[in-house]
């Protein structure tokens, strides 16, 4: 399984539409850069792609927009996940909005317990 690296300009991209709020953190993952809140993934970075994680009506909803697709390794996508439109780096508001429907959604989750 081949797993794209990020630019460092994709990284910084990501970096700078992470929210900050309590409990969120940056961490690497496999070569790339994932955003965290109370242990679980809620949007990530695979090669140039941004992934978030949403509810099941979000994902469908999101799905329906134009240059969204599959987040994750081509055959083994990541199932609650969607990739944001590339198209998208350039509408922050937007943006915005579905990074946070996917931090609620995923903060409103039983935090991790750590091992």
């Amino acid at each position: 399984m081949r797993i794209p690296k990020p630019s460092q300009g994709d990284k910084d991209y990501f970096a700078s539409i992470v929210p900050e709020a309590p409990g969120v953190e940056i961490k690497p993952m496999f070569g790339n850069v994932a955003a965290f809140v109370n242990g679980h993934m809620f949007m990530g970075l695979f090669g140039s792609d941004v992934g978030i994680r949403l509810s099941g009506p979000d994902r469908e909803q999101l799905r329906a927009v134009d240059g969204t697709g599959a987040f994750g390794p081509e055959g083994r996508p990541m199932k609650e996940y969607v990739s944001l439109p590339a198209a998208w780096r350039n509408d922050a508001a937007i943006t915005a909005q579905w990074i946070e429907r996917a931090l609620h959604h995923t903060a409103a989750m039983p935090p991790k317990r750590k091992r």
